[in-house]
């Protein structure tokens, strides 16, 4: 009995450990994604998406944040390029749409690596190439908005999360640059 009592003991005092110690460790990073978000538009999103983001949470530093911020809108850029090309491929009617849909997303693609890439040395040149990203997704709207199916329909709604997605990252450069001039122009 004493051994099964020690034994509840002791997984109870890890379990209240996580609890006890978690929020610190999640207190330690909200500086970080706090300083991101009040950079961008819709503030209660990014707290959310931030938050419960791993890599955002795990970042030590607004240089690191960046880079999982930036991480993240590359991984649903990837998405969204390879739903177009393939609706593109299964849908003829359209073909000619979903492939310049799927070009406007390459394009956004390499302005998130080329960020990636900059973010470091110039953090200003990474911070325009997320931004100018969002000529891209304009281009996609332009392109399908009006169109009543379903794919078209379904790329709309990922462009708008990418175009949110690209607030955050363009926050975040902006954050590791901190020279605040960008917040103005973003306004």
């Amino acid at each position: 009995m004493a051994s099964s009592s020690s034994c509840f003991f002791v997984f109870s005092m890890a379990v209240m450990s996580l609890f006890l110690l978690a929020p610190a460790s999640a207190l330690a990073n909200t500086e970080f994604i706090d300083a991101n978000c009040q950079r961008v538009k819709n503030k209660p999103f990014c707290v959310q998406t931030l938050t419960t983001y791993p890599p955002a949470v795990a970042a030590t530093g607004l240089l690191p944040l960046a880079e999982a911020v930036i991480g993240l809108a590359i991984s649903h850029c990837e998405k969204t390029a390879a739903f177009a090309a393939e609706t593109a491929k299964r849908d003829a009617t359209l073909k000619t749409q979903f492939n310049e849909c799927h070009d406007a997303y390459v394009g956004i693609l390499a302005s998130l690596k080329s960020a990636t890439l900059e973010l470091k040395n110039s953090p200003d040149t990474a911070n325009y190439d997320v931004m100018v990203s969002g000529d891209d997704t304009t281009r996609v709207m332009n392109l399908i908005g009006k169109n009543a199916d379903t794919a078209s329909k379904t790329l709309v709604e990922m462009t708008l999360q990418m175009d949110t997605l690209l607030d955050l990252a363009a926050g975040a450069t902006d954050a590791v640059d901190d020279d605040d001039e960008n917040v103005t122009r973003r306004a």
